[in-house]
């Protein structure tokens, strides 16, 4: 189960992480295992993006180590680290097409081969989306557009995923239905696939994440499984933070 301690069997390993930004120290110390789904939630300005972003290599931490599928990656460049990120939005390059954008996870120059080109086609047609290969970002909707996205980080086969509120902009059923084809993804992988996931919707996590991590002032304040998170009231802090992101607007 995901702690704030960390052993050797985890596939993720935060110690003693600090990073100052805007003149708040930020401090993380967690460790998430294999094939675990941990739903990071919290307000706006709790450090959510920002453990994500140390994880990926996109900054660098003042102070601790941050281990990935036991290896330690101070001065691993993002890129070279086993992890598949997927962002909001921008993550498609409108020039190319669907399958040139999935076979930038397999090779990174766009020197697709024509094994590459086929794997590409696999991966989109694996996420709902055969015979899309030659369309555009732009001849797609938001949600296929995200489909694609989610094919790139399949076809990279990297033992974690990150998602920084991948599927915000999508209603609250088709959000479902892309956090169900990933589920369903992990699940059949033939190893581990970890999942790592900053939302805004609480709710995005009941029946998907095993545990949830509530952020405030760039700490982890509670740390423990999705029900008991969500359903507990543990803290005040959780509390009061549940109500408002369930309360309409």
């Amino acid at each position: 189960m995901t702690s704030t301690g960390g052993n050797e069997t985890t596939a993720l390993r935060l110690e003693g992480v600090d990073y100052a930004y805007e003149g708040m120290t930020m401090h993380f110390d967690l460790a998430v295992t294999a094939g675990e789904w941990l739903a990071v939630i919290g307000p706006s300005g709790a450090g959510k993006s920002t453990l994500l972003d140390l994880v990926a290599g996109f900054l660098a931490p003042d102070a601790g180590r941050i281990v990935i599928d036991g290896a330690d990656m101070a001065g691993i460049a993002p890129a070279e680290r086993p992890v598949s990120f997927v962002f909001q939005e921008n993550n498609l390059f409108a020039h190319l097409t669907a399958a040139e954008n999935v076979g930038l996870g397999l090779a990174p120059r766009l020197s697709l081969s024509r094994e590459t080109r086929a794997r590409a086609s696999q991966a989109l047609a694996e996420v709902g989306l055969a015979g899309f290969d030659d369309r555009r970002p732009a001849e797609m909707s938001g949600g296929e557009r995200q489909r694609v996205a989610l094919a790139r980080a399949f076809v990279r086969d990297r033992p974690l995923i990150l998602l920084d509120e991948p599927f915000a902009a999508l209603g609250p059923a088709l959000r479902r239905e892309m956090l169900a084809l990933l589920d369903e993804r992990r699940r059949r992988a033939e190893r581990p696939i970890t999942i790592l996931m900053v939302t805004h919707q609480p709710e995005d996590a009941r029946g998907f994440a095993d545990c949830v991590a509530f952020l405030e002032r760039g700490r982890i304040a509670t740390l423990g499984p999705t029900e008991s998170v969500l359903d507990g009231n543990e803290t005040p802090g959780v509390a009061d933070y549940l109500g408002q992101a369930t309360r309409p607007s």
